[in-house]
């Protein structure tokens, strides 16, 4: 049995079944805890953290250049977030496309997400407390200072990214709505007419 191309575009746009859905969303979210994962080993190992270095009279002196290394972290997990975002958007687009307008939702949350357990689990893997390695530290030694996030609206930054491509693929793409189905044209086939001669002798054509 044929059907029309519309016909069969609408067939492809139908939202999946709920349970198709929610394994998607599922994966959807073990995808971004470890893409978050991956991002804190980046993000810990790229960022330069400033150190105090103790001096002989016990006290802790920073230079210039730390001084402008302290918000290196922040800077880092910016440029990190707005890395994965993009491509947690792109995914979840080209996944929950047929769900319409949810599926920016979803990579909203998916791109905070990923965020938060970057910013979790990479201050877990920096170089810890510094207060208590300060406390413990001695003449001539350098403490650097620990990995963590200063400015909590850097992590808006990861859902950000992430909606964009959705908002961006929804209003630049073609419209994926179906207005309905398509008529269809029965081709009437027009019989030819059949030349006659009358007793004059012209030549006359008559529909058959």
């Amino acid at each position: 049995m044929s059907t029309t191309i519309a016909e069969d575009f609408t067939e492809q746009s139908e939202p999946p079944a709920s349970s198709s859905v929610v394994a998607w969303i599922a994966l959807l979210v073990g995808l971004s805890l470890v893409v978050g994962g991956l991002a804190a080993v980046f993000w810990s190992g790229v960022v330069d953290l400033p150190a105090y270095t103790i001096q002989p009279d016990e006290s802790a002196v920073i230079g210039e250049r730390g001084l402008t290394q302290v918000v290196s972290a922040d800077v880092w997990y910016v440029i990190t977030g707005a890395l994965v975002g993009t491509g947690l958007g792109i995914l979840t687009w080209k996944w929950f496309r047929p769900l319409g307008w949810p599926s920016a939702l979803l990579a909203a949350g998916s791109g905070l997400l990923a965020g938060l357990v970057c910013w979790k689990l990479g201050e877990v893997m920096g170089p810890g407390p510094f207060a208590e390695r300060l406390a413990k530290a001695v003449r001539g030694d350098t403490v650097s200072m620990s990995l963590e996030l200063r400015a909590w609206s850097a992590l808006a930054v990861w859902g950000f990214a992430a909606v964009t491509p959705v908002l961006l693929a929804s209003s630049l793409g073609p419209d994926d709505e179906d207005p309905g189905p398509r008529r269809r044209t029965k081709r009437v086939e027009v019989p030819e007419a059949s030349p006659t001669v009358d007793e004059l002798g012209v030549v006359t054509t008559e529909e058959g």
